[in-house]
């Protein structure tokens, strides 16, 4: 194999990483506003049912899609990581 095929060859692979770098970002990028917008869209849907978060925990656990958390809930005030203990009895 000659010099002028390995640095044609050596430009090609170029590109070719180039072109998954630049898709890889695209892809990222797609996956990130979709999530966003798919946030927004169950948001309005909350809101539009006037519900509080714990009502639509409720929902949501009743219908089986949402796991409950060992030994309690979230509360409303989830983001100081305090959970309130469920009756056991239940």
């Amino acid at each position: 194999m000659d010099d002028s095929r390995l640095v044609k060859l050596r430009e090609e692979l170029e590109k070719a990483r180039k072109k998954r770098d630049d898709w890889e970002a695209k892809v990222k990028d797609l996956e990130r506003r979709y999530n966003e917008a798919e946030k927004v869209y169950v948001y309005s849907i909350f809101q539009t049912a006037n519900m509080t978060p714990e009502q639509l925990a409720d929902l949501i656990r009743s219908k089986g899609i949402l796991p409950q958390i060992p030994g309690g809930y979230a509360t409303e005030n989830d983001d100081s990581e305090t959970y309130e203990k469920e009756d056991p009895e239940e």
